[in-house]
C-alpha cells in the first residue's frame, strides 16, 4: 500500500508527517531523513500534532512509547 502523502512541517526534529485514516497509521519522517510508521493512533492525535506549537514535543508525549511502530524508511 503506498504511503500517503506527506506534509512539511516546521520542526527541530521533524521533516514531514502524514496520516492513512483507513489504517490509523500516522507515518512520521526525521531530519535525518529516517521515517517510523506508528499503528493504530487515532485521526485526533494527527490533527492535533499539524495544531501544536511543538511537534517533538507532542509525538514525545503522545505518541513515542505509547503505540507500536516500525522504521520504513
Amino acid at each position: 500500500m503506498p504511503r500517503p502523502e506527506m506534509i512539511h512541517v516546521r520542526s527541530s526534529n521533524v521533516e514531514a508527517v502524514g496520516y492513512d485514516s483507513s489504517e490509523l497509521t500516522l507515518y512520521v519522517r526525521y531530519l535525518d531523513g529516517s521515517e517510523y510508521a506508528y499503528y493504530g493512533v487515532p485521526e485526533f492525535i494527527y490533527d492535533d500534532l499539524l495544531s501544536t506549537n511543538s511537534i517533538g514535543s507532542y509525538l514525545h508525549v503522545y505518541v513515542k512509547n505509547q503505540y507500536s511502530y516500525k522504521k520504513v524508511g
